[in-house]
């Protein structure tokens, strides 16, 4: 009972960093571009996320049964890599790195499967689950916010070009509230989501191993025989604990995401944001846990690229893409050293 405790609080730890660690996924064009304050846009965001949490669960089912073999682990193995996942949060957070948090958490859980089933690579369902759900949007969501949002750009370019600039600042700064607020519901959507899916597995194991038998009548919610769904306890708690990690801010990352690799102005945050909360509100809907951090960044670079290729600060760029590369690596090499460790 214990052990599950402490596997509850650090999956909580871990939602509220990764609200205030994603914050800039949701606010950093907002602030750079002066629509909103700093603080008012911390408001909107939080709320939204909050929104966005209590908007499905296709995320989460992914995660407590699409990646692993959950007959294969144990509740170390997932507090293994929730502490993988929180070291690696609250390390690039404090670089100003814009990582995954997704990704983080998802290489901690493969690490520490693979170290609790002694190396059966079986135990990851890599064919069902992580090729088509990890890898493949990975590689492909990034592509498509760069894309999509320097497509989007040239057609707003193309639509207002004989409009003045006062003008196009006057539209597109009461748009992009429009356009932020989306893109907090959608982080909130697919990135609560994934510690909704550890929590429900670990109530899962912990039935299963009758860590639960003796418990009496009126905590009869914790038990879970078989993962069908999510319990409403741990949706409401996981969105409760987004929203205040939210509030808390992460101004290293904001800086980075919105005035380091690209300096923005109304309508091109607008086109960022849209661009990326369709696609990482699409990938929700789809079971997918996108890295909202990959979409919004990529977005950006499109924006800015759209313009004039030299306009993106590529150095910061390069710094950004090797913690990209190295998220699940070391998250994995971390979840499987702390299982040993934890044994």
């Amino acid at each position: 009972m214990t052990l599950f405790l402490l596997v509850l609080t650090a999956a909580l730890v871990f939602e509220c960093i990764n609200g205030f660690h994603d914050t800039a996924n949701a606010i950093a064009t907002v602030v750079s571009t002066r629509v909103l304050t700093p603080r008012l846009a911390v408001l909107m965001a939080s709320v939204m996320n909050l929104l966005g949490a209590l908007a499905g669960t296709q995320v989460a089912k992914t995660i407590y049964s699409g990646l692993i073999d959950p007959r294969a682990v144990t509740l170390s193995t997932i507090f293994a890599a929730l502490l993988a996942a929180i070291f690696w949060g609250l390390l690039t957070w404090w670089l100003g790195l814009p990582s995954s948090s997704t990704h983080a958490l998802i290489g901690g859980l493969c690490g520490a499967a693979l170290a609790s089933s002694h190396g059966e690579w079986s135990v990851l369902k890599w064919s069902s689950g992580l090729w088509p759900k990890v890898v493949l949007p990975m590689l492909s969501s990034p592509l498509l916010g760069f894309v999509g949002g320097a497509l989007l750009m040239l057609l707003l370019t193309v639509v207002f070009s004989h409009a003045t600039p006062r003008l196009v600042n006057r539209i597109f700064g009461k748009a992009q509230l429009f356009s932020a607020a989306f893109m907090g519901f959608s982080h909130g959507s697919n990135d609560a989501q994934k510690t909704m899916g550890v929590i429900t597995l670990s109530l899962f194991l912990s039935t299963r191993d009758g860590i639960f038998n003796h418990l009496p009548a009126w905590a009869a919610f914790l038990r879970v025989p078989e993962i069908k769904e999510v319990p409403h306890w741990v949706i409401l708690a996981c969105a409760t604990m987004m929203a205040l990690g939210t509030l808390g801010g992460g101004w290293r990352i904001i800086r980075t995401m919105g005035q380091r690799v690209v300096k923005l102005h109304p309508v091109q945050g607008f086109a960022a944001e849209t661009t990326a909360a369709l696609i990482i509100h699409g990938a929700a809907t789809l079971g997918i846990p996108v890295s909202t951090t990959h979409v919004i960044s990529t977005s950006i670079m499109g924006v800015g690229a759209s313009r004039r290729f030299s306009a993106v600060k590529w150095g910061i760029v390069e710094r950004i893409a090797w913690a990209w590369v190295l998220t699940l690596p070391i998250t994995g090499l971390l979840g499987y050293g702390l299982v040993h460790l934890l044994a």
